[in-house]
């Protein structure tokens, strides 16, 4: 028997024994990670499509002119038919030109110019238009009512600016017209307080 060869032979198997237990070793440890990580079920949170992509923000769009829960916008004519407190078409009876411009479904800018023999006066309000409200049985008339503040801005002997409270409803009369009437209260030199009515046409 040629012993030449045993120690080569024998180190040989003992480097066998080592691959063949490092190879189990390593076997065994995939199959406790793979074990540890649960397989993804279908449809689920984790695998949706729905969940990877990113849901879009909405927003409230700022769209001048649009319709309020309050009703269309309009443009229009009337008159200031009572006021007191100072000299300035706010006070006195003068031509009024209204308007309602709905920015969000709650909010209006309502800018109006009121007009005598005297240099007009600027009223421009922001307020919260609030929904029609029926106030007889068959819902024959609707009122919508609303609130807010502005700048009222005086052209007589210069330019003049001073805080505004208005208050008013709107009285839908048909698809193309919308009655006003508004309570305005003006702080220019003093406290002016002016009634108005007028009608407008929707856009």
């Amino acid at each position: 028997m040629n012993t030449r060869f045993l120690p080569g032979t024998c180190s040989l198997a003992s480097l066998t024994t080592v691959i063949v237990a490092l190879g189990g070793f390593s076997a065994q440890a995939q199959t406790r990670k793979n074990a540890a990580a649960p397989a993804p079920v279908p449809s689920t949170t984790s695998t949706s499509s729905s969940a990877l992509r990113t849901q879009p923000q909405v927003a409230q769009n700022v769209a001048p002119g649009r319709t309020t829960r309050s009703g269309p916008s309009y443009i229009g004519i009337g008159g200031n038919l009572i006021g007191f407190g100072g000299d300035s078409p706010l006070s006195e009876r003068s031509f009024a030109i209204i308007s309602k411009i709905g920015l969000t479904n709650n909010l209006s800018l309502r800018p109006s110019v009121l007009v005598t023999s005297t240099p007009p006066v600027f009223l421009v309000p922001l307020t919260v238009d609030f929904p029609v409200q029926s106030v007889t049985p068959n819902g024959q008339i609707n009122l919508a009512p609303y609130l807010g503040g502005g700048a009222v801005v005086s052209t007589n002997d210069g330019a003049k600016a001073g805080f505004l409270l208005t208050g008013g409803i709107d009285v839908p009369l048909s698809p193309r017209f919308t009655a006003n009437a508004a309570a305005n209260v003006g702080f220019i030199d003093g406290a002016e307080v002016g009634l108005t009515v007028g009608v407008g046409y929707n856009f």
